[in-house]
């Protein structure tokens, strides 16, 4: 069960489970490969995507078990989001919450339809390519830079 608006009145610590996981947009840039650079710490974001996301419909095939499936699978919770938040893209409505920043506009909690996050260009839907079809030693042709 949801509460009404239950992101602007509860803390992600105290949200139930259904609350948690309405909070996801379903835009899969979570679910990408990303690159950090050694020396700097900067991180960089590619088109490849886990073997486990159906890359035409954003969504993971394994849910309940990716984590043991794919051990690299970023599984947020708030402990994850208060050690690597950074590892989430800015639109990602965990990350922003915790940011203390709002949810976004054309996010599906606000309004009302899935289709706004491909509308606004944030969906990943038809953008990716399988990691299973991606050498390891090639994930630097693939670094992506995302306008938003």
């Amino acid at each position: 069960m949801m509460r009404e608006r239950f992101w602007e009145q509860v803390p992600l610590a105290d949200m139930n489970e259904a609350e948690w996981e309405a909070l996801c947009d379903g835009c899969a840039r979570c679910c990408v490969v990303k690159l950090e650079d050694e020396d700097t710490g900067d991180l960089y974001y590619t088109d490849v995507a886990c073997r486990y996301l159906n890359c035409d419909r954003c969504r993971c095939t394994a849910y309940e078990e990716r984590t043991a499936k794919a051990p690299d699978c970023l599984k947020v919770t708030p402990a994850f989001l208060a050690e690597r938040a950074r590892w989430l893209p800015e639109t990602c409505a965990y990350r922003q919450l915790h940011e203390g920043r709002p949810l976004e506009p054309w996010h599906p909690l606000l309004s009302g339809t899935q289709d706004t996050v491909e509308q606004a260009g944030i969906s990943m839907k038809g953008e990716l390519v399988s990691e299973v079809l991606v050498h390891a030693d090639d994930y630097e042709d693939h670094v992506i830079n995302w306008v938003r």
